[in-house]
């Protein structure tokens, strides 16, 4: 059996670092080696570390509990026992972008769930089905760093997930206007409602930084490689509102949109539910079998009933139908600490594995 690489999580006490120790047990090909976190918790076992703050359901995996919490600002340090890492850290964009690219340096591939290079013009922002081609910056990418096996890769903001890979489905459609509102989960903001009791039968609507990456980032996942840069799209163009709901996991979204070309609803239906990428043609440990369902229940999808739909790696669509003022429109579900977070950066490793960008040392 081939040897499991060897994987280190930044920012593994919060609550995506803590999701990331969870997905990853037990995975065939990665095996969490090192955690680090902020110097206060470095020096102490993970247990220590995150003692009474595990927000996950499932316990606390066994073979990192006695893992040693490193300062994650000791990049030397915690890149000599890994070959890649995993990263989730909580500080401010700025020092965001200067420690992940001190571990790309460093020559460690990181994939990071963060959003601080995801307009990095030579930083590949990916959903594996959508477009994996824009791994293909990275040779670019490590021209710029002056590195041989060290890059960065980012996985796209969890509030797009319900509606990007649809819009990508329909993409022969030519969709060129789109109006969004998603209902976002208090996961998303790493809380749960033992944290956030404020947030109990309420609704918030604005969730800072939201709407702009949620109408942007669709734009550069449908964009090209264009001298060594990635270029964004111009089509089609979007307008959101983000407004937090009082559930702990799953982003809805409700969607309008016009075509240039007109389809019927049974060619929309047919595109998505048949809509797959290369993560499974390659059969990838965490990709979904199907990726986008349809659900003919005028009530579906809902979070209790379908935020799990292929282990949390898929999209659940519903009450697609013909709009007054648009052509059509829908509902969209994702989970959005798996497909949209913690999740979807271990299948974008698992693809820069299968493709081999990522190797051991």
């Amino acid at each position: 059996m081939e040897k499991k690489l060897r994987a280190g999580v930044l920012g593994a006490t919060g609550m995506v670092g803590q999701r990331f120790i969870t997905l990853l047990e037990n995975h065939p090909w990665f095996e969490v080696t090192a955690v680090a976190a902020s110097p206060r918790s470095a020096g102490k076992t993970y247990e220590e570390a995150v003692e009474g703050r595990w927000k996950m359901e499932t316990p606390m995996p066994e073979a990192v509990r006695k893992l040693v919490v490193m300062n994650v600002n000791e990049v030397e340090a915690v890149s000599a026992g890994v070959d890649m890492v995993f990263s989730a850290v909580d500080m401010s964009k700025d020092e965001i972008r200067a420690i992940e690219e001190a571990y790309a340096k460093a020559e460690v591939p990181v994939v990071s769930n963060n959003s601080a290079h995801r307009w990095t013009p030579d930083v590949p922002m990916v959903i594996p089905e959508i477009n994996p081609e824009h791994f293909e910056v990275i040779g670019f990418q490590k021209k710029r760093l002056g590195t041989k096996r060290g890059f960065i890769a980012v996985k796209p903001n969890c509030s797009i997930q319900s509606y990007a890979p649809v819009l990508t489905a329909w993409k022969e459609f030519e969709p060129y206007e789109v109006v969004a509102t998603t209902y976002q989960a208090i996961s998303g903001a790493g809380k749960t409602f033992q944290d956030w009791p404020e947030m109990v039968g309420n609704v918030i609507p604005y969730i800072g930084g939201e709407e702009e990456k949620s109408e942007q980032e669709p734009l550069r996942l449908w964009g090209k490689i264009e001298d060594g840069a990635i270029v964004k799209a111009q089509e089609p163009v979007i307008t959101c509102q983000c407004i937090r709901i009082p559930v702990l996991n799953g982003h809805t979204a409700a969607v309008f949109v016009k075509f240039r070309k007109q389809p019927t609803k049974e060619q929309l239906i047919e595109r998505m539910v048949n809509f797959k990428g290369l993560p499974q043609e390659l059969a990838l440990p965490s990709a979904p079998k199907q990726f986008i369902q349809y659900l003919e229940e005028d009530n579906r999808p809902q979070i209790t009933q379908d935020v799990d739909f292929e282990r949390g790696m898929g999209i659940s669509v519903g009450r697609l139908r013909e709009d007054t003022v648009y052509d059509y429109k829908f509902v969209g579900l994702s989970h959005n600490t798996l497909r949209g977070a913690a999740g979807g950066a271990v299948l974008c490793a698992e693809l820069l594995k299968a493709q081999g960008y990522i190797q051991a040392k």
